[in-house]
């Protein structure tokens, strides 16, 4: 235990709460006696870890719509995610399965770990509260989109403005170039200009919105 705990960066008070969190279903039936598995945990693991990914992204991820927003945060929760963080956390080497269950290769079983991460997630809040469980879930997610093969960017304009610095001598301008609709429910529209080149475009409700649409198609438009 003392190896997860260095690995995961927190050091329980109550290691009960880890082993629950390690516990499968299939491994608390087959012991025959009364052991909780990791399942209740899971349920509010996900709450705590959902609402944690909405609060960094929100606040760090102003010109995002709330579409984006939505996108983004349901990249990095999904269970393909979540099981890549618990892979890169080594959580497999710690998971109490039935012997049945390890044999099908269940340590492994991206449902599982997926599982297991959202349950020490739990454990942790249940242990220290909330801002604890928010470093570790802060310490994965936060490496997760700033990677460039992040399933939703978390700033279109950001990560372009970031592949056009690598070249010096080229320019990067948004220029508005239409505005419809009444006040209350206005339309814009921007391009986006390389070396005085359009090369995307995009239409929002507020000029952020557009820009950042712009910028998205752009990057599509390079092969990002």
């Amino acid at each position: 235990m003392d190896e997860l705990e260095k690995t995961i960066g927190y050091k329980f008070k109550d290691r009960k709460l880890l082993k629950i969190a390690l516990t499968h279903s299939s491994y608390a039936n087959e012991c025959g006696w009364k052991i909780h598995s990791y399942e209740r945990f899971e349920f509010l693991g996900d709450s705590v870890l959902g609402l944690i990914t909405s609060d960094y992204i929100f606040k760090n991820c102003p010109d995002l719509p709330e579409g984006e927003l939505t996108k983004l945060r349901s990249a990095l929760v999904c269970e393909r995610q979540l099981f890549e963080f618990a892979k890169n956390l080594g959580l497999h080497k710690y998971i109490k399965l039935s012997r049945g269950e390890r044999h099908s290769g269940g340590e492994n079983r991206p449902s599982i770990l997926a599982d297991v991460f959202e349950a020490i997630c739990a454990a942790i809040y249940l242990d220290s509260g909330m801002e604890e469980v928010r470093k570790f879930v802060l310490s994965n997610i936060v490496p997760a989109i700033n990677h460039p093969k992040t399933v939703v960017m978390r700033d279109y304009k950001t990560h372009l403005q970031e592949i056009v610095q690598k070249n010096p001598e080229e320019t990067i301008e948004y220029v508005l170039v239409g505005e419809s609709g009444p006040d209350h429910d206005k339309r814009f529209t921007i391009e986006v200009k390389i070396n005085s080149n359009v090369v995307g475009r995009g239409t929002g409700k507020s000029k952020k919105q557009a820009e950042q649409q712009a910028a998205k198609q752009t990057l599509e438009l390079m092969g990002y």
